[in-house]
């Protein structure tokens, strides 16, 4: 006669079987934000150590924020009151837009100053950047790092699931979510620092827009 032993119930077997896949897709998306983190703070160090601490730059920085605050002062529409009672020591308007042009002139030539000034930073940080997204696609190439809470649009759907198996639109790439943490964290982490751009190198570049003015 054979007897058939029942097996024992382990709850807490179950529960952890349970919390693995969850856990291992929450280490996973844990793993590239902090690795995010990390990059974003090595990449803000380099520039410190390039850039940001050098004489230069201080002084770029504060001739772009004079030049702001005087073009803004310089563009502010006087009293209404005073129409009635100009003064004659006041400038005609002719020599006033010259002022004004010479001000914004001298802007955007600081602010093309700035930008060449943060031209080998940006190498040396694109090289980073580069080599930590290349670290990440050998580690989690072809695996759903973490769910999207809805179904995005179309043209999201190509970034978020490029590169995945299967057709689950909520799954999460690790390039999607790693370009999410890259572009909000080290933003962030710049205003946070002091070393977001000045107010007048807004819009600023190697190649500026052309001046209507002049065209």
């Amino acid at each position: 006669m054979i007897l058939l032993r029942r097996p024992i119930h382990d709850p807490t077997a179950t529960m952890s079987s349970s919390m693995l896949p969850l856990s291992a897709r929450y280490a996973d998306s844990l793993v590239v934000v902090a690795i995010s983190v990390f990059t974003a703070f090595l990449c803000e160090f380099i520039s410190w150590i390039l850039i940001y601490r050098t004489s230069s730059y201080k002084s770029l920085k504060s001739s772009i924020d004079k030049a702001s605050r005087k073009l803004e002062s310089m563009k502010t529409p006087s009293n209404p009151t005073s129409s009635s009672n100009p003064n004659p020591n006041a400038p005609s308007k002719k020599s006033r837009s010259k002022k004004i042009d010479r001000v914004e002139t001298s802007l955007k030539e600081s602010t093309r100053d700035l930008s060449l000034s943060k031209f080998k930073s940006g190498m040396v940080v694109a090289v980073v950047l580069f080599a930590v997204f290349t670290l990440l696609n050998s580690l989690f190439e072809g695996k759903a790092v973490a769910k999207i809470p809805f179904a995005p649009a179309s043209f999201v759907l190509k970034m978020s699931h490029r590169g995945l198996p299967g057709d689950d639109p909520t799954d999460c790439s690790m390039a999607f979510l790693y370009l999410l943490c890259s572009m909000s964290i080290r933003t962030n982490l710049q205003k946070f620092l002091g070393f977001s751009p000045p107010r007048g190198a807004a819009g600023g570049g190697l190649f500026p827009m052309p001046d209507p003015k002049t065209s």
